[in-house]
């Protein structure tokens, strides 16, 4: 009797579509490029459709759809339409409403970039608002006591909120390296230990103003002020977190630490093989960070804010959470990430006052966006052209899924 048994051939796999090999084709910044445009894009889909359904004149057009379809349709464009038309001229639209989207950008470029170098390091660098907070209080605190020369005196100032963030972010560093303690515990607990410092800082009569009971300081004198470009609130705060860009950039594909940062950050276990020490890395990133975080800190005291007050930091430091993360943990990415956020910022101002759409609907939109960017597999099943991540874009948003 034959046994004889049929070995099916293997199948090979279902050939991707041209337009995505071509695309696969593309640098790896560019794949992660247009996954975050088509995240953008959805976020905005999401969002106009949020519009349609807050609007009352929507609203009214519905209830007689069945005798005039047409009506509802047309208010539902109209009120899309007026809304994002209200968002970009806020944003964009002229000198002053650009010059306002670069000022909100700033500290959210440098506080993205503080958790971006931790990311890049293996580390989530939740601590931003607090780094941030801290290096404000010595830059106000140098800024509104000290009497020095121009020049030297914002430059003392600055470096005073570089020290702060620094030895904010280089506590969590240390205790990472040296006891092991999560670095996300530890970063959200001196968070609070940053904010309710400030208030009873703020309480004191070395921070609080003569004469004035609500917890406020003296404002910041005008040697140790970012100097400003002309009557726009833009200030040279902007160019320095364009440099830091630029160093971030350069520490990580330049140096030897920024190698031994990327080394750790990718598998730390094999670095530690191969003679790093991955707790030195850690220290090192978490202070880099920290530094970067109290540079946003003195943008804001010594450029916008210029009485430090417990809502200097507002949201920068969660803010920078979502910059680097749209970002891709790089710089560039980050810078533009942070240009984005801060031109939704300005622009969401002059929506509010010219559609009455509620200004929380930019902060909706930073969260879809964000959303999408850390789903790219939900992004790649609604546009199906798109090809796998690769790279840093690829690594940040496993990581940040865990």
């Amino acid at each position: 009797m034959s046994n004889d048994t049929t070995v099916e051939p293997e199948q090979a796999p279902p050939a991707a579509p041209a337009k995505q090999r071509r695309l696969s084709s593309l640098p790896s910044w560019a794949v992660q490029g247009l996954v975050s445009l088509s995240a953008i894009l959805l976020a905005l889909l999401v969002g106009a459709v949020l519009i349609i359904i807050g609007d009352d004149e929507v609203k009214a057009a519905v209830t007689y759809f069945g005798a005039a379809p047409g009506d509802t349709f047309s208010a539902a464009f109209s009120a899309v339409g007026n809304a994002y038309k209200a968002l970009v001229v806020g944003a964009v639209g002229g000198i002053t409403p650009i010059t306002e989207s670069l000022t909100q950008a700033t500290p959210l470029i440098c506080g993205g970039l503080a958790v971006s170098l931790a990311f890049r390091t293996g580390l989530f660098n939740i601590g931003a608002q607090g780094q941030l907070i801290v290096g404000a209080i010595l830059a106000a605190w140098v800024g509104f006591t000290l009497h020095l020369p121009p020049g030297i005196h914002l430059l003392v100032a600055i470096l005073a909120g570089l020290l702060g963030g620094a030895v904010w972010g280089g506590i969590v560093g240390l205790l990472k390296a040296r006891t092991g303690a999560h670095e996300v515990i530890v970063t959200i607990m001196l968070n609070y230990v940053a904010i309710y410092l400030l208030q009873w800082l703020l309480t004191t009569t070395t921070f609080k103003r003569p004469g004035r009971e609500d917890p406020i300081s003296p404002i910041v004198d005008a040697n140790a002020q970012y100097p400003q470009f002309g009557s726009t609130r833009l200030h040279i705060g902007f160019l320095l977190a364009l440099l830091a860009a630029g160093f971030v950039w350069w520490l990580l594909n330049r140096s030897t630490v920024g190698f031994e940062l990327r080394a750790v950050g990718a598998n730390a276990d094999a670095s530690r093989t191969a003679g790093m020490s991955v707790g030195r890395a850690y220290f090192i990133a978490m202070l880099v960070a920290g530094a970067l975080a109290g540079l946003a800190g003195t943008q804001q005291v010594l450029g916008t804010d210029l009485p430090l007050t417990d809502g200097v930091a507002a949201t920068v430091g969660f803010d920078a959470i979502t910059v680097a993360l749209l970002g891709r943990g790089t710089p560039l990415g980050t810078v533009l990430a942070g240009l984005l956020f801060g031109a939704l910022n300005a622009g969401g101002l002059q929506m509010q006052l010219q559609t009455q759409t509620p200004l929380t609907l930019t902060t909706v939109l930073q969260a879809l966006i964000v959303l999408f960017v850390a789903a790219p597999a939900l992004v790649r099943s609604i546009f199906r052209f798109l090809p796998k991540e690769r790279g840093a874009g690829a690594v940040l948003a496993k990581g940040w899924n865990g």
